[in-house]
């Protein structure tokens, strides 16, 4: 699927898996995530540009590669986006971060906003997107047009899991925004929850209900 991208690496599939079983403490659960939003910037990163510099090793010149250009922007879907994004901020100390605060309707299941804190100048690098369900689609959606909004034009998302249905309205409404998952499950149930998922994120990471 053109600009959808499943990162099947066997750590990445391992950690999922222990993410999705029921027993999982929430701790393990927020050091899970965080270990495989770091793994899937491996690949959402690689088009990166890189620049040459002279440096010293203790042993002699050489030349090296750094990145070039400014830091990526991570913004957190508040609340079950703070899960990803200190994993984020450990590959990219010195980036910047902002927040956009969703919930869900539950009787309509449409994203309501009630915040929005995004960093000065955020329209001038990449921002990735962290979310880590994408279950009808609708908060990255929402998410994606406040950033759009905001003259952000390279949006990249990151999420754990995606529901069919959740995949294809992000295609259809942002065709142009690359998604990073680790899976596509199978459905979504009456209640808009991801079949066979792994719960509500939020309430995992932070031992709520």
């Amino acid at each position: 699927m053109e600009h959808v991208v499943v990162v099947n690496h066997p750590l990445v599939q391992d950690k999922l898996t222990r993410c999705r079983q029921k027993e999982t403490e929430p701790w393990k659960f927020r050091e899970l995530v965080e270990e495989i939003t770091a793994l899937m910037l491996y690949e959402a990163t690689r088009d990166m540009p890189l620049k040459e510099i002279q440096l010293e090793t203790p042993v002699s010149g050489t030349t090296g590669r750094v990145i070039s250009g400014p830091q990526p922007v991570f913004i957190a879907v508040l609340r079950a986006g703070l899960g990803m994004l200190t994993g984020a901020l450990r590959m990219f100390p010195n980036a910047k971060a902002g927040h956009i605060g969703l919930y869900r309707d539950h009787e309509t299941f449409e994203p309501v906003e009630y915040y929005c804190k995004l960093p000065h100048g955020v329209e001038q690098g990449e921002c990735f997107l962290l979310e880590p369900m994408l279950a009808t689609g609708g908060s990255a959606a929402h998410a994606i047009v406040a950033l759009k909004k905001r003259g952000v034009r390279r949006i990249k998302l990151l999420s754990l899991i995606a529901s069919p249905e959740g995949l294809h309205t992000l295609r259809h409404n942002h065709p142009e925004v690359q998604i990073f998952l680790t899976a596509i499950d199978e459905k979504l149930n009456d209640k808009a929850y991801i079949v066979p998922g792994l719960g509500d994120a939020g309430d995992r990471l932070f031992g709520t209900e």
